[in-house]
């Protein structure tokens, strides 16, 4: 059976980041995760983490200067420093706050082999740096309509990365609206390359909104082109054990936005929810 996870940095928004762990847990998600939560003190997020009774699962670590463009400095050269100072950050945070894994995010760059390189010199950095917390580091293939030459676009150039580095606890983040943008063929990869997913994701495509579910979809749902409802009935089967991260937009509010939710988790309209 699979696990659903809420991903508040779009979830709940509205709320500071302890609420909106809180909300979740109401709406009867069986984690959490987020994106930058290093403005909140560890404390106040384990007790939300506490009172939920919900595990957090991951977080990325920070972008760099987003002002100047920045969207992670992993695979950038000449900027290790700043790198491993960021993975330092989140991997200490995760620690405190007992979270599983930490998003490495990689950046822009041209591709080529020199910041492959040094992309794969920050992930053994962080991977033995995450080691003695039994956290798990990962790194995601993202689409480049949305992040112009992002470094790893590619679900198999990701297994590769993973090969180079040769770490137990560096696996893949299989965002499902970003490979369908990029890739598509989305059964096949996640059945082939299940060894190597350390988290998968899902969003509506092509406007990143709440997936469709079958006759529960409603709305601009029916213009999502995934059958997710195919697609994670073949990522049970194939034996997947983590969770599926909601990482969309909601189109109007979260909690407007879950009927999804509720087709998914086999329950009737409403329930569930606050429960």
């Amino acid at each position: 059976m699979l696990k659903f996870s809420a991903n508040l940095g779009f979830l709940w928004t509205e709320l500071a980041l302890p609420n909106a762990i809180i909300a979740a847990g109401n709406a009867g998600f069986d984690a959490v995760e987020c994106h930058w939560p290093f403005e909140l003190q560890p404390a106040d997020i384990s007790a939300a983490l506490a009172d939920s009774g919900l595990p957090m699962l991951g977080l990325n670590t920070r972008r760099g200067d987003v002002d100047a463009g920045d969207f992670g400095l992993a695979a950038i050269p000449g900027r290790e420093a700043e790198a491993r100072a960021l993975i330092d950050q989140a991997v200490d945070y995760a620690a405190a706050i007992g979270a599983g894994a930490v998003h490495v995010m990689a950046g822009r760059t041209d591709g080529g082999k020199i910041a492959e390189a040094v992309y794969c010199e920050n992930l053994s950095y962080a991977t033995a740096v995450a080691a003695p917390h039994d956290i798990e580091i990962l790194i995601e293939p993202i689409n480049r309509r949305d992040v112009a030459d992002y470094h790893l676009s590619y679900i198999e150039d990701g297994v590769a990365t993973i090969g180079r580095v040769g770490a137990a606890n560096l696996k893949l983040m299989f965002d499902c609206y970003h490979t369908q943008i990029m890739q598509g063929d989305l059964i096949r990869r996640l059945q082939d390359n299940l060894a190597f997913i350390g988290h998968v994701q899902i969003a509506a495509v092509p406007d990143r909104g709440e997936p469709a579910w079958g006759n529960n979809a409603g709305g601009d749902n029916m213009f999502d082109e995934v059958n997710y409802p195919g697609v994670l009935k073949a990522l049970d089967a194939a034996g997947y054990a983590g969770y599926v991260g909601a990482e969309y937009r909601p189109r109007t509010t979260t909690d407007a936005g879950l009927g999804w939710f509720d087709a998914a988790r086999g329950l009737d309209a409403g329930q569930g929810r606050g429960a």
